[in-house]
């Protein structure tokens, strides 16, 4: 057997627990997720789970994962190979062993390993006895049995016992890294207060894997991974859905408008429907259409009204708005579509992540349709952007979509909240002058947005539509010309906001052989990647990451020419490179790919930067 990689002086860690669908596997990582939080921890988290609402019990398709990194130094993903492994089944130790270090170590509930589990799991033999594991640290617990044994006494069937094992799990990871238990506690108390049982059958599990690591000596001494020192304020873990919603809300907020939601469920975006719906409190409108076409034509009513509104899909769905999203660029008005980007085509991998919308984004409507593009980075930072897509689109009376992904939308990170006053401005441009003076397509002379005035504003009833309007009257007309000028304002419009936007900065070598370039959710692991490679000392290596995609910041130009080559990184086939070698083609472009419905490893990073700096 291996030496453990677990040590009382690591600075951070990688943990997965892993198991069948139905043994609780994302609860037990959120629930220490918040409890890493709590001790002051950086951390970022992902969920990986199967798409099937039940999936066949024991079968690798059907495994359920969480995997988390908690650290006392700035995290930026959740790890490449896994630390600890916790497996809850032989199918979950079959699907998830290729991403443990050597050395790394496995606790097993090994009451699962019996002749049927393994058998579903295509083992001949039991891999926790037949040598096959020698490499790794193994921690053979038996938690079903002991768990059983805990509960015995509170009258539960047998199901409902080895329903707790997961806890059992929870309180054995505690042990290793030094959580107390007093958190899980309070959540258990919390979820399960209508059910006293259940608060004691969880308790008693969580207290039995903490003993049992305790008692039986296995790992030496627990380790003490010291806190990050983040920014002072106050924080909480938030997943990239919740985020969103609530920038939306803090947009709503200071610029004085009701917020409006008006969506259809769809995996993995459906979440922000429902964190907005328990919103009401604060004003929010909540619409659950019938189907996408009517929530963003809802959505389009609701911002000719007067409210910030906001529609919210994943790609399928951002399909069948895209004839919407056109009524909203010709009438200029400002709405915000939010794209949950999963693996397509079609259905595809619907809980799995990729960035594959980017084209329908930019391009996906007839006729010449512009309109802004943006892409949230990591979860805690889809608050921001969704306040910037927010803020640009009142500003601009323009449809905005902001991009995330699956990755970003359950995956939880970190979050400080905002202080008074951090948050920028949302100036809505109103028309000042006597109300008989103004027209619906009168401008602004610096940016081209038209002043966004309510129909029910006293002396500025107007109509919009479809139809082709006249320069500043907004008239139905027909003439060629007029549509020839409409259609290039239009475009100039969005142009223009790329003078608002903050300048594109690099990180690491300013002027170089490569500059590296990512967009949306790769941030963290290529950040990390070019990061690791400048601590080893290489100078040629720059890193820019683009959060504004259309309009591009105006200095973007001026950064690409300051280096020899140029690696774009993307969940895709190329679709951000194809972009960038449209708007400034004498650039030397080089392309990394991977569409795997998998986030990028930092390790996956760095090996294709080595290699073409060697090239």
């Amino acid at each position: 057997m291996s030496k453990s990689v677990l040590s009382p002086e690591m600075r951070k860690a990688v943990v997965r627990f892993s198991g069948d669908s139905g043994d609780g596997m994302q609860l037990t990582g959120d629930m220490f997720s918040q409890s890493s939080g709590q001790a002051g921890l950086d951390l970022t988290t992902t969920p990986d789970f199967p798409a099937e609402i039940r999936a066949p019990q024991g079968s690798v398709g059907g495994v359920s994962s969480f995997q988390i990194q908690i650290g006392g130094t700035e995290i930026y993903t959740p790890g490449d190979q896994v630390d600890v492994l916790v497996v809850m089944n032989p199918a979950a130790l079959k699907a998830n062993l290729h991403i443990l270090k050597a050395g790394g170590t496995i606790i097993a509930d090994k009451d699962s390993f019996n002749p049927r589990n393994l058998k579903k799991a295509d083992y001949n033999t039991d891999p926790l006895e037949d040598g096959s594991l020698d490499d790794y640290h193994i921690v053979r617990a038996p938690a079903t049995s002991l768990t059983k044994e805990a509960l015995k006494d509170l009258g539960l069937e047998n199901q409902v016992m080895v329903r707790s094992k997961n806890m059992f799990a929870l309180g054995v990871v505690s042990y290793i890294f030094s959580r107390p238990l007093a958190n899980p506690k309070s959540f258990i108390q919390k979820k399960f207060a209508s059910k006293p049982v259940l608060v004691e059958a969880n308790i008693r599990a969580l207290e039995a894997g903490f003993s049992f690591a305790e008692s039986t000596e296995i790992f030496g001494a627990s380790i003490v991974i010291p806190p990050a020192q983040l920014p002072k304020g106050t924080y909480r873990n938030i997943d990239g859905n919740t985020a969103i919603a609530w920038g939306l809300l803090a947009a709503a907020e200071n610029c004085g408008k009701k917020l409006s939601l008006c969506s259809y469920p769809i995996t993995p975006a459906s979440e922000i429907l429902h964190e907005l719906s328990a919103r009401k409190d604060m004003g929010t409108i909540v619409f659950q259409a019938e189907d996408e076409i009517a929530a963003a034509c809802a959505a389009i009513g609701a911002a000719f009204s007067g409210n910030l509104s906001a529609t919210t899909t994943s790609g399928p769905g951002a399909s069948l708005k895209s004839e919407a999203m056109g009524l909203a660029i010709i009438s200029e008005i400002p709405l915000v579509m939010v794209n949950v980007q999963r693996a397509g085509p079609s259905t595809g991998l619907p809980t799995k992540t990729e960035q594959s919308d980017l084209y329908q984004s930019l391009y996906g409507r007839h006729g010449e349709a512009p309109l802004v593009v943006m892409a949230a980075s990591s979860p805690d930072d889809c608050f921001y952007y969704s306040y910037m897509a927010s803020k640009i689109a009142m500003e601009h009376s323009t449809p905005v979509i902001l991009l995330s992904d699956s990755y970003l939308a359950s995956g939880t990170s970190p979050w400080r909240i905002p202080e008074n006053g951090e948050l920028p401005d949302i100036k809505i441009p109103r028309f000042e002058k006597p109300a008989e003076e103004w027209k619906p397509y009168i401008r602004d002379p610096e940016f081209l947005n038209r002043y966004w005035m309510s129909p029910g504003d006293k002396g500025f009833e107007h109509r919009i539509g479809g139809l082709e309007k006249k320069e500043v009257t907004g008239n139905l007309t027909y003439e060629p010309l007029n549509h020839e000028k409409m259609t290039k304002i239009r475009e100039e419009k969005i142009d223009r906001i790329a003078n608002k936007l903050p300048k594109q900065e690099i990180i690491g070598a300013q002027t170089g052989k490569l500059l590296v370039i990512g967009w949306g959710s790769t941030h963290g692991a290529i950040n990390m990647a070019v990061s690791e490679l400048l601590e080893d000392g290489e100078k040629n290596i720059g890193f820019t990451h683009f959060n504004y995609i259309k309009p591009l910041p105006a200095n973007t130009e001026e950064i690409l020419s300051k280096f020899d080559r140029i690696l774009v990184c993307e969940l895709n086939n190329g679709q951000f490179v194809n972009y960038l070698r449209s708007k400034y083609p004498k650039f030397n472009y080089l392309q990394f790919n991977k569409i795997q419905g998998q986030p990028f490893f930092i390790s996956e990073i760095k090996a294709e930067i080595i290699n073409t700096l060697t090239q």
